[in-house]
């Protein structure tokens, strides 16, 4: 698990939750499927920079305002 992405993986669920979307619906936005997204979210796969984009633009956020912490 890479370092402080216990924080980005609680403001990917809380995000998530917050706009009332599934692990499904935003990995279908994102062009991944739900499993790879679940992963992400748990930290158990690593967030790649064009993904991290994909991922902001769906809860309308620049990258740095969702992942800053994670690139610490």
């Amino acid at each position: 698990m890479a370092k402080s992405s216990t924080n980005v993986n609680f403001k990917l669920q809380n995000l998530r939750k917050a706009n009332n979307m599934s692990y499904e619906s935003v990995a279908k936005e994102v062009g991944i499927c739900k499993a790879y997204y679940w992963q992400i979210e748990n930290g158990n796969r690593r967030l790649y920079y064009d993904l991290a984009l994909k991922i902001a633009e769906v809860f309308k956020l620049k990258p740095d305002e969702l992942f800053y912490e994670y690139y610490k």
